[in-house]
């Protein structure tokens, strides 16, 4: 089955480009399209898309809030962000808000078509500008974490939530560590009881935020 697609994005002409990506790909189906968060909220429950992208800067409720909104009503849905930003605050918060990509509007058909596969298959998908930044604050807020819940994790936990915020899938973490994907799981689940998160993202920006 093909992946259900919705896109929300207020600059139009940008919008109409990515639309036509979409329409494109042989495997997906775009089901919907939003120029702002309010419509997109009242309307897409009854999209049932698998991936939204979401741009951050909409007019009136931003992007990272409608983000935050629809995971709430749809906890299957993947979603990637599509921004002009590089700020790591904003990018830690769509991750607490429940995205699992991030990449700049620049980023070309190939690149965004990859990623949709990805984010798909259990990925985190960033621009490596992006990338770089998140590894960068995470070596950086690491080296000064105190007691907090994040200090509760054991050294594998630790390291296998570094890979993951690195946007690595589980079964690359297995092969990395030479441990097997249930044990990785087994882990995986740990750090969201510790950490009182439910999803990958928000483990990831709840251990690089504190």
């Amino acid at each position: 089955m093909p992946v259900r697609i919705s896109i929300i994005e207020d600059d139009e002409p940008l919008r109409r480009i990515f639309t036509s990506w979409l329409r494109r790909a042989p495997d997906l189906q775009l089901v919907g399209e939003y120029p702002d968060a309010e419509t997109a909220l009242a309307a897409m429950a009854a999209d049932k898309p698998d991936v939204v992208l979401a741009d951050i800067n909409l007019p009136g409720i931003n992007g990272i809030e409608c983000v935050r909104r629809l995971k709430e009503q749809s906890p299957q849905t993947q979603f990637m962000m599509l921004t002009v930003y590089e700020d790591s605050e904003k990018i830690f918060s769509a991750l607490e808000a429940g995205a699992t990509g991030y990449l700049l509007k620049r980023t070309t058909e190939p690149e965004l078509l990859a990623a949709i596969v990805d984010i798909r298959q259990g990925g985190s998908p960033m621009t490596s500008a992006i990338a770089r930044k998140v590894v960068q604050s995470f070596q950086k807020r690491s080296a000064s974490r105190g007691a907090s819940e994040a200090a509760q994790l054991s050294p594998r936990e630790k390291e296998i939530l570094d890979l993951l915020a690195r946007g690595y899938l589980y079964k690359e973490i297995a092969e990395k560590l030479k441990i097997s994907i249930p044990t990785v799981n087994a882990h995986i689940r740990n750090m969201y009881e510790k950490l009182h998160v439910h999803s990958r993202s928000q483990a990831v920006a709840k251990y690089l935020g504190t």
